[in-house]
């Protein structure tokens, strides 16, 4: 790429469009997207075309046009608020019910922090708490105020955790893809290895969503103090809702060592995401986690005074709020020198049952709550059934009768229940018998009925959860999860490919009962910027299998217990 007398070699992704290649000039040259003007064969590149049709060859020349903006006003906030919703300003449009959410824009090999970014966001409670957080970036003073617009210098917005504070503050503003400059800079800053360049020399490297996940997590656990209700003291945000606790065990392999006396080593120990290893056998998560549970290390036995092979193997002895499952997809292809990646396909289920993972303890825990759950869930099923056959009958005795149609079997039961005299009756005098009423129950004490046994089976699920655990706000209480969040990765390495992030819809707020309506059943699917509904058919495509977007960060929540506040209609 030519550019005012100087060459730049850049790497260009026929699978995506011109709008992502403009932004990869962009971190090369400083030239805003759209102020660059790209010269290509029959014409001039724009946003939505198809790189893939350019034909590109490898060492073919693009000549580029255009300058930086020199006021550095390319993005200004509406300048007047509005009251009235026929004149909403861009920030009241996004925050209404149902709005489309922004995206993120790529700025050069960063959709790997893109979909992190945006998966993490799915985590309410994690929003909340940073709207609280009092750290400071300390841009807004270094750069006049356009911080708030994601736009910093190199020493810009060195808490990491205040940045993404201000970051999602400024998507929750906007429906556009956002820049996120400054937080970009602080995860640099903080963390160099994001600040790698490409091989080429032009640019920055493409980098593991894992690894950005995992070092932003870290950051917030340090950083986001929340209060523990319990306690009275501060705890960790992490700790709280998205890191459980393995129990383990270590025993040495060898019978000798047994022999002499040594013993198992338990150990305790914090976790905030669970590996899924992947071998020839993997075809589920759960034959990935079993294995991620159970490992052969190699240490020095010091009875037999030589290193040797111990088994280590982990139960989970507490389950947080929100569970971070890894495709362990990424190895160290030696002879490559780069790192590669695992195609096999593995499936994962939309909800995940995690108790035959736990210790005894904390299964003893789950279970009666976990089956209690499925018995309410079949009762709620079976009144919607017979609901549904009840309007049925009904519809089509509405339609028999206006067609003038009788039905032989329903008149012949009443008329036998008219002719037959009640249990226990006497003969009255005169030899006539003494009819008993029959009683027949109107729909609506029918349906009061089914709602005072389902909302009955609630109270019994409630009152099977463990004090102890009742307690632990942050835990899981069933050991069932649902699934939120998906990061996906497209391609045959770690070191390349494409990286987007699959969110699912909450449902919309009732403003009756200031909860939540059933969900649609619809994801997200967050390709940078650019931001589509899909159905959750979608989600049973990435499993992986070949170079297409496979999952490799999964983001499960505890399914939310039966409220016993009142029935769900």
């Amino acid at each position: 790429m030519k550019h005012q007398g100087k060459k730049y070699e850049v790497e260009l992704d026929p699978t995506s469009l011109g709008e992502v290649f403009k932004f990869q000039l962009y971190s090369l040259t400083g030239v805003e997207p759209e102020r660059q003007k790209i010269l290509v064969k029959g014409g001039q590149l724009k946003d939505d075309t198809d790189l893939s049709k350019l034909g590109a060859k490898p060492g073919q020349t693009f000549m580029m046009m255009g300058t930086p903006a020199g006021d550095g006003n390319a993005i200004a906030r509406p300048k007047e608020k509005t009251k009235f919703v026929e004149d909403m300003t861009e920030a009241e449009k996004a925050r209404q019910e149902g709005a489309t959410p922004a995206g993120l824009q790529n700025l050069g090999n960063t959709c790997y922090l893109n979909s992190t970014l945006q998966t993490l966001r799915a985590v309410p409670e994690l929003q909340q708490e940073l709207a609280k957080y009092k750290g400071t970036t300390d841009t807004n003073s270094a750069l006049g105020g356009l911080g708030q617009f994601g736009l910093g210098g190199p020493s810009a917005g060195l808490d990491l955790t205040a940045s993404l504070r201000d970051l999602y503050s400024q998507m929750a503003d906007t429906q556009e893809g956002f820049p996120p400059l400054v937080f970009l800079s602080a995860l640099r800053n903080l963390y160099p290895q994001f600040a790698q360049k490409a091989k080429s020399g032009n640019g920055y490297a493409q980098q593991d969503a894992e690894e950005a996940w995992s070092q932003i997590v870290s950051q917030l656990r340090q950083k986001l103090k929340i209060k523990d209700t319990s306690s009275d003291s501060e705890t960790s945000f992490i700790d709280k809702y998205m890191a459980g606790r393995f129990s383990s065990s270590l025993e040495c392999d060898d019978p000798s060592a047994k022999e002499l006396g040594e013993e198992p080593v338990i150990t305790e120990e914090p976790f905030l995401k669970l590996d899924c290893h992947i071998s020839a056998t993997t075809n589920h998560l759960r034959d990935g986690l079993a294995a991620g549970l159970d490992e052969k290390i190699e240490k020095k036995s010091a009875l037999l005074d030589r290193d040797t092979m111990y088994t280590k193997k982990s139960k989970l002895a507490r389950l947080p709020t929100y569970l971070t499952v890894h495709f362990v997809r990424f190895y160290w292809k030696r002879e490559a020198q780069k790192k590669a990646k695992i195609m096999r396909k593995v499936t994962f289920p939309h909800e995940l049952d995690v108790v035959e993972f736990c210790t005894d303890e904390l299964k003893a825990m789950l279970i009666p709550v976990r089956d209690k759950i499925r018995d309410v869930r079949k009762e709620v099923e079976d009144v919607e059934r017979a609901r549904k056959r009840q309007k049925r009958q009904h519809d089509k005795e509405v339609a028999d009768k206006a067609a003038g149609i009788v039905d032989s079997v329903t008149e012949s039961k009443k008329s036998d229940a008219a002719a037959k005299p009640a249990e226990g009756s006497s003969a009255a005098a005169g030899g006539d018998t003494e009819m008993a009423e029959e009683v027949y129950k109107t729909d609506a004490e029918i349906e009061a009925e089914r709602a005072a046994s389902i909302l009955n089976a609630k109270k019994e699920l409630h009152a099977l959860i463990n004090p102890e655990l009742a307690k632990d706000e942050g835990a899981n209480k069933s050991g069932l999860y649902e699934l939120r969040g998906v990061v996906t990765h497209q391609g045959a390495s770690a070191d390349s490919g494409h990286y987007t992030s699959y969110v699912k819809k909450e449902g919309p707020m009732n403003p009756k009962t200031g909860k939540r309506d059933e969900e649609d059943g619809k994801w997200w699917w967050f390709n940078d910027d650019r931001v589509t509904e899909v159905d959750a058919e979608k989600i049973d495509t990435l499993c992986g299998g070949g170079e297409s977007h496979s999952a490799l960060i999964l983001l499960y929540r505890s399914i939310p217990l039966p409220s016993v506040e009142g029935i769900d209609e």
